[in-house]
């Protein structure tokens, strides 16, 4: 612990962001760093626990709290308090395949375990106040930045090679962290990836206003310059044959995602403009890295009424993005109430808080339109169309009641609305992985239409494929992916060496 007292002498800084006036002008990303001064006296707040709950995943009524990839936390808060970012960035390297990717995007699942946010136990005057956690998000992102910055992250290429080939089917998250350890292992990776820029939802799935592409482009070029190989748009169970890649390769790795939308399944949904939010996403990014929009190849929502459905994040990047288009509205449709803006008595801490919270997208439709875009306990019961395009919505309000013992769905009569709406995008999360992968390579599909797997085992039913990430898990977070990328690999490179190091 380089300060005992830094969590009492420093209070909590975020990293600066900028405001909706200004970051709706463009694409580019919005927070800014603290300065060094500012961001070592943020580490100094790090407790060194003796119990650190930030740094390991563990289940808890239910949920699971902490970090998915046990980061050293403590430690590398410690190296970048005493200015060694060298070694920072040696203790975070150790466990985190990608800070720079999980320092932009995730929703810090550590930063809600830290014993910072807890609340002193029995007190409930309005003069207790819980300290507020350290910012572990914000310091993992400055200790990556400065190891590129200061041209600490080098290229790490194998003394030796095992003569073993790998192919990894898939590069988003969990797929480029497997192919990350196993070639720093020594083992020949290729990365197959169908579309024509590696990144899988990092690049296309993820806006760039949450993540620049060229951070992407940036880690690609290291893992190439290591010895990884990329080969786009190879379809792997379509343009490529399954049998091709398993006789070529010592093993397998299906990394491909849980990219089957969840559709919405009203009269009116196949209506032109009615559309899956990925879609238009992937649209949106495609155009604006190719040429800055000047191609027009995407989805436009200038001057249109739009209408999201779905309250998560993707449903958020749609508002935001939809916004800096030019939107005329933008309408969230979400069928859960609206969550408590404090924790409920059966949420305590350290578990994640299913709290009220308002993101970027919100914020923007505030500031923008003069309210919140959401709207809660609503569904769409049909969509109006004219001359096949969309051009209304009817919605209704719902809740969940207890019918003949099962949580059922269920609308308040008389609470029928139309709403004007030009554009649907549909972000009600997915259902499972795409069926054509599994079934080229023959593998058992899960309940949750994934690929089956014993508990806590990478392996699937066919020999030398492997698989990790959405694709096993089903739809997550990116820090899940990775880490079950990293235990994969392992997985894998046991296989192949009879023995693991990883």
């Amino acid at each position: 612990m380089g300060k005992p007292t830094g969590f009492l002498d420093f209070e909590r800084v975020d990293n600066i962001t900028i405001l909706p006036e200004q970051r709706l002008l463009n694409f580019k990303e919005f927070h800014a760093m603290l300065d060094k001064e500012a961001r070592e006296k943020q580490a100094a707040r790090c407790m060194n626990c003796g119990v650190p709950m930030c740094q390991s995943a563990i289940r808890l009524g239910g949920m699971v709290t902490g970090c998915p990839l046990h980061n050293y936390i403590p430690e590398w808060n410690d190296s970048l308090y005493r200015g060694q970012y060298d070694m920072a960035a040696w203790r975070l390297l150790k466990t985190s395949s990608f800070p720079e990717f999980t320092g932009r995007v995730c929703p810090a699942l550590c930063e809600k375990a830290c014993n910072l946010g807890s609340v002193p136990s029995g007190s409930d005057s309005e003069n207790s106040k819980p300290e507020k956690p350290v910012t572990i998000h914000d310091n993992e992102l400055y200790i990556i930045e400065k190891a590129f910055e200061s041209g600490y992250m080098k290229p790490q290429i194998p003394k030796v090679r095992s003569g073993k080939k790998v192919a990894v089917i898939g590069s988003g998250p969990a797929g480029l962290a497997v192919a990350d350890l196993l070639n720093r292992r020594g083992h020949s990776v290729t990365v197959y990836e169908r579309e024509d820029r590696p990144g899988g939802l990092l690049m296309y799935g993820i806006p760039n206003m949450k993540l620049d592409k060229k951070i992407i482009e940036r880690r690609i070029n290291l893992m190439k310059a290591e010895g990884v190989e990329f080969i786009m748009n190879a379809d792997v169970g379509n343009s490529i044959p399954a049998e091709e890649i398993i006789s070529g390769y010592d093993a397998v790795a299906l990394c491909c995602g849980a990219k089957k939308a969840r559709p919405l399944s009203v009269p009116g949904s196949e209506s032109e403009g009615c559309m899956f939010a990925v879609d238009f996403l992937k649209s949106v990014t495609k155009s604006l890295v190719n040429s800055q929009f000047k191609d027009g190849a995407f989805f436009d929502p200038n001057g249109k009424d739009v209408i999201v459905v779905g309250g998560g994040d993707t449903g958020n990047d749609c508002t935001g993005t939809c916004i800096r288009l030019g939107c005329k509205s933008v309408t969230q449709i979400e069928m859960m109430p609206c969550p408590p803006v404090e924790r409920a008595k059966n949420n305590p801490w350290p578990q994640w808080p299913k709290v009220l919270k308002t993101d970027y997208g919100a914020e923007e439709s505030i500031y923008k339109f003069g309210h919140d875009p959401r709207v809660y306990e609503t569904t769409i019961k049909e969509i109006y169309s004219k001359k096949g395009k969309v051009c209304g919505v009817k919605t209704v309000e719902v809740e969940f009641k207890d019918v003949d013992g099962k949580r059922t769905l269920v609308e308040r009569a008389g609470t029928e609305k139309e709403l004007k709406a030009d554009l649907i995008l549909i972000a009600a999360g997915f259902v499972g992985a795409e069926d054509y992968t599994m079934n080229a390579f023959k593998t058992e599909i899960s309940p949750r239409n994934t690929v089956k797997t014993d508990a806590e085992k990478y392996s699937t039913s066919v020999r030398k494929i492997f698989t990790a990430g959405d694709m096993h898990r089903g739809q997550s977070l990116v820090v899940w992916a990775i880490a079950e990328g990293r235990e994969c690999a392992r997985e894998i490179d046991e296989y192949l060496m009879g023995y693991t190091n990883l």
